[in-house]
């Protein structure tokens, strides 16, 4: 096996972010050319995230705002939601930064059974114009972090309190509301094999 087909996976539980965002910054930071790919699989507490082109928002609840370095606007995170950080050496693999934002969508598109959509200029999969996979990622050196996050079943009232993603009104739904009778378990296992074989057909 080589180190394009070697995929570490990491099941991390519900972990606080900035404490995941500085690890991923430090895995990106050390890694060489012999190191393998990674994907971290996790839960957030109740948080709000600010891309690097993200106006400042004020919230009208506790919930934290945090300033990130991945691309992209404003979203939520919080229990119930998969998170997937996809530590992937994008150059060594030949794969360019807009097929691998396609990559992450179809892998989402493909868990959905085909039902999910893209938005041009929206990163992220819709189902019937409502977001249930937002994206956000940064490349460093020809190597990737940050990733996506999936509404499974969770409480989605926090997003009313934003524009989702920078756009007013902008509706989000999740699996357990499309009907899909697919856990928490079950996503982050299909989810990951669902990259796992888009990464290895890029």
């Amino acid at each position: 096996m080589t180190l394009v087909d070697s995929i570490s996976i990491k099941r991390l539980g519900r972990v606080e972010y900035l404490p995941t965002l500085a690890a991923m910054k430090d895995f990106t930071s050390r890694r060489n050319g012999e190191t393998a790919d990674e994907l971290w699989l996790l839960e957030h507490p109740p948080v709000y995230t600010l891309g690097q082109g993200a106006a400042p928002v004020s919230v009208p609840n506790a919930i934290p705002v945090v300033v990130a370095d991945r691309g992209g606007e404003v979203t939520y995170h919080g229990p119930g939601q998969v998170i997937l950080y996809t530590l992937i050496d994008l150059a060594r693999r030949g794969i360019k930064v807009k097929r691998f934002v396609w990559l992450l969508e179809q892998s989402v598109i493909d868990l959905l059974g085909g039902r999910g959509e893209r938005r041009q200029g929206a990163p992220g999969v819709y189902v019937e114009g409502a977001k249930v996979a937002a994206l956000g990622i940064r490349v460093s050196r020809g190597r990737s972090y940050h990733g996506l996050a999936l509404n499974v079943d969770m409480d989605l009232s926090p997003f009313a309190a934003i524009d989702p993603c920078g756009y007013p009104g902008l509706q989000v739904t999740q699996i357990k509301d499309l009907g899909l009778t697919k856990d928490l378990s079950r996503v982050k296992r299909d989810l990951v094999e669902a990259l796992k074989k888009n990464l290895d057909h890029a």
